[in-house]
């Protein structure tokens, strides 16, 4: 069978690979199972359809990042001490330097460039592993197998499989011998699936798990060769939908950034409080019959205030974090973000159904 002209090729129009067989799917795709794609077919489908890669999310602007370090309930306090011990500072006389608003208004930019700084790393070591890890599949063209990065696969493509291959893309079997893959990272089921080309014929809903005659993209060969036809690539994949879903999926904070929040929200109300009370109290006792009188109560609980402000808490959290990130590096462990060390740190279960490997000692 020749490839048909690219205008027969409609993609929403093609039938349930899982429910029809393989012969039809080739059909409705315009390729011959024995001799592939021609490269000018798939030039032309790569062209119009897109790169077989998932889609990755927007990396947010400079501005937007560096904003994003000081969005800490316990950092805007700490801004706030800032704003007011300039003030203080300007109502006194502004003599000399406002010492205590630098020092503070340092730890801050400390705090944030370390965070910046990290993920600038993380993000640099992210896209070194991308290019080293980049797949390559074998696929039949113009009636040779050729070996062409994943991301150039197209619907239509013959993709050859064989053990210790990454499947490339989503696609229908037509040819199987022993053929088992790990479909782990989309079932979670640590077993290999035995594989086959034979259509399923169910009027049912079909889990994922159960479709035998399909092959689907981020899957590995377990074991056994096969050939498949490629009927999805980059986001309409199985793995494209998980992408999807994580994606809208909304970020939660961690425990040790709950905690964090959370202690800068009470300090907050102490540290207000303690203000109030202590400028109340001299008020009542001392009395206060002049705006001078006013202003120096009011100096005088605006430091307690910021005295009662712990400044190197963030920057120590921070530091503690980094140390944490490089021993994680020394392991070959990429973290994005410092908050994620403690989140692997809070881990107090591992469930597995797979028995530990003893360690040996040399």
């Amino acid at each position: 069978m020749a490839n048909l002209p690219e205008a027969a090729i409609d993609l929403s129009d093609l039938p349930d690979p899982v429910r029809t067989d393989a012969a039809s799917v080739a059909s409705a795709l315009g390729v011959d199972p024995d001799r592939g794609l021609s490269s000018d077919a798939a030039a032309r489908r790569l062209a119009a359809i897109g790169s077989n890669e998932l889609r990755s999310t927007e990396r947010n602007p400079l501005w937007r990042r560096i904003l994003a370090q000081f969005t800490d309930p316990l950092i805007v306090l700490l801004l706030a001490a800032v704003a007011i011990s300039l003030v203080a500072w300007i109502i006194e006389g502004a003599e000399g330097l406002p010492i205590d608003a630098i020092v503070i208004f340092a730890i801050i930019l400390l705090n944030a460039a370390l965070g910046l700084i990290q993920e600038a790393r993380a993000e640099k070591a992210v896209a070194a592993l991308a290019v080293m890890t980049r797949a390559q599949s074998t696929v039949l063209r113009d009636g040779e197998l050729v070996t062409v990065p994943s991301a150039e696969l197209v619907p239509g493509d013959i993709l050859v499989l064989a053990e210790g291959d990454q499947v490339g893309a989503d696609g229908r079997l037509f040819r199987a011998n022993a053929l088992r893959i790990a479909e782990a990272s989309l079932t979670g089921e640590s077993s290999a699936v035995e594989k086959h080309p034979t259509t399923i014929e169910r009027s049912e809903s079909i889990p994922l798990g159960d479709r035998t005659d399909m092959v689907y993209k981020g899957t590995a060969v377990n074991r056994g060769t096969g050939r498949a036809i490629v009927t999805s690539t980059g986001m309409s994949t199985e793995m494209g939908a998980i992408a999807t879903m994580l994606d809208e999926t909304a970020e939660e904070p961690t425990p040790l950034q709950n905690e964090v929040n959370h202690l800068g929200r009470m300090l907050a109300r102490i540290v207000i409080v303690i203000a109030i009370v202590v400028m109340v109290t001299i008020a009542l006792i001392e009395g206060i019959s002049t705006p001078a009188e006013f202003v120096q109560v009011l100096l005088l609980g605006v430091s307690l205030a910021v005295a009662a402000v712990p400044e190197g808490l963030p920057a120590v959290l921070s530091v503690v974090l980094a140390l944490g990130v490089q021993r994680m590096a020394k392991r070959n462990a990429v973290v994005k973000n410092l908050s994620s060390v403690e989140t692997l740190g809070s881990a107090s279960v591992i469930c597995t159904d797979r028995p530990a490997r003893s360690r040996r000692t040399r």
